[in-house]
């Protein structure tokens, strides 16, 4: 990281930092003179700088103002990938491999790893708190102890880990509000308990597309084999050191051999086969194409075995959460029919008491218009008889209990109405 600070502090001026680690800001003894490092630089001196966080393989952080251009040429990234960590534009989340770094977003953590340290962006939000005060802790707690694991996927494991922790967390947390919620309306549906289920169930949907991004994009690298290979930064490293070495190596001692055998006379074979046995060897280690290509697929498995193992085990994680959110929304929607279920009982009761009152408002009609009729001024015979108007009430009535009740036996022979 030594191009983000520029030329190099003079002999027993101990270099600016601020260490996060020990849970203080610690400022090593500069005062004003932090302007002659170009990469530590106030807040706002430079336009489009970003607060970045750096922690190295020591477990030791820094807080360094960078620009784009300065971290695009540090690791070797395009600007479209340094967008993805942009926290004005919202982006899903990615876990990309490229030739000396992984550009990883996902959630509230967005960092670059490389094989050597983490930039991580400087945040308040609790998840990269915790993820830098961890990743310090780990790598000084594990610094006399062998790890398997490189470098590299140290970081990324970390990075998985608190975001499928973050996750599962959160689901929890609605998990406790939503089955209560649920219950309340199954028991009482009002307008109160129908707005607070609708409120729950939005953010649910806002929380499953989110573990279903970090879900695919954990399972899309499972399924591509390149670019897990990709991400295993320390064996690339490696390699370049060892072709560095292998080409300096040739330099050196190529045309000294050159030299011998061009001095050998021709009839003495034994320094011409010693020559061309060195030259053969020089060559396969200084050999980009075959070289790698051997030490790539001698070791390309292992490393793909060793980062899917560890990818697996939290895509079993992010599955699981996966799950409760679908058990959730299933839930939710059992709860919708059963709800549904009752309204449509409740309509179909009003249809049922509708009918009734419909079938003895008409029969009613009928008697109301027989005793109009007799209410008519009209000069009938039947007036005579003073009973006669009674039997004509008695002989309706009784027509109109016949009738209503007719019209029940019909409405339970067609099933209108329960038996």
């Amino acid at each position: 990281m030594e191009g983000f600070r520029g030329p190099h502090p003079p002999a027993g001026v101990p270099e600016p930092a601020v260490s996060l680690c020990n849970g203080r800001l610690n400022l090593d003894g500069y005062g004003n003179r932090g302007s002659s490092f170009p990469g530590l630089k106030k807040r706002g001196h430079a336009l489009g700088n970003r607060s970045w966080i750096k922690i190295d393989k020591d477990g030791n952080s820094k807080i360094l103002e960078l620009d784009k251009v300065t971290i695009m040429r540090h690791c070797s990234l395009p600007s479209r990938d340094l967008r993805l960590l942009d926290p004005l534009f919202i982006y899903p989340s990615t876990i990309l491999g490229r030739e000396k770094a992984i550009v990883v977003s996902l959630e509230q953590i967005r960092c670059i790893i490389t094989a050597d340290e983490v930039i991580l962006m400087n945040s308040l939000d609790g998840c990269v708190v915790r993820y830098m005060s961890e990743f310090c802790k780990r790598l000084q707690t594990n610094r006399e102890q062998a790890d398997d694991l490189p470098f590299e996927f140290r970081a990324l494991e970390l990075t998985l880990e608190l975001t499928c922790t973050s996750l599962d967390a959160q689901v929890k947390e609605l998990e406790l509000e939503v089955y209560p919620a649920l219950d309340e309306l199954a028991t009482s549906i009002n307008t109160l308990n129908l707005e607070r289920v609708r409120r729950l169930k939005g953010h649910l949907l806002a929380l499953t597309q989110r573990v279903q991004k970090v879900h695919d994009e954990i399972e899309h690298l499972m399924d591509d084999d390149g670019d897990m290979a990709e991400m295993h930064l320390t064996k690339k490293k490696q390699r370049l050191e060892a072709y560095a070495l292998g080409d300096i190596y040739f330099q050196n001692d190529f045309p000294a051999e050159t030299r011998v055998v061009s001095k050998s006379a021709p009839g003495s074979p034994v320094r011409s086969i010693i020559g061309a046995q060195k030259l053969q060897r020089a060559f396969s280690n200084t050999s980009p194409s075959k070289h790698g290509s051997l030490m790539s697929s001698s070791s390309n498995g292992e490393n793909i075995d060793e980062l899917e193992m560890l990818l697996e085990a939290y895509f079993v994680a992010i599955d699981n959460t996966q799950s409760k959110l679908f058990t959730l929304k299933e839930y939710i929607d059992d709860t919708e029919d059963l709800i549904n279920i009752k309204l449509g009982n409740v309509q179909n009761q009003l249809i049922q008491f509708e009918l009734l009152l419909t079938a003895a408002t008409f029969v009613a009609t009928i008697f109301a218009v027989v005793t109009g009729i007799f209410g008519m001024n009209f000069v009938a015979s039947i007036f005579d008889l003073p009973s006669a108007f009674n039997w004509v009430l008695i002989i309706t009535g009784l027509a109109c209990v016949f009738l209503y009740f007719s019209f029940l036996f019909y409405f339970r022979y067609k099933k209108v109405f329960p038996s």
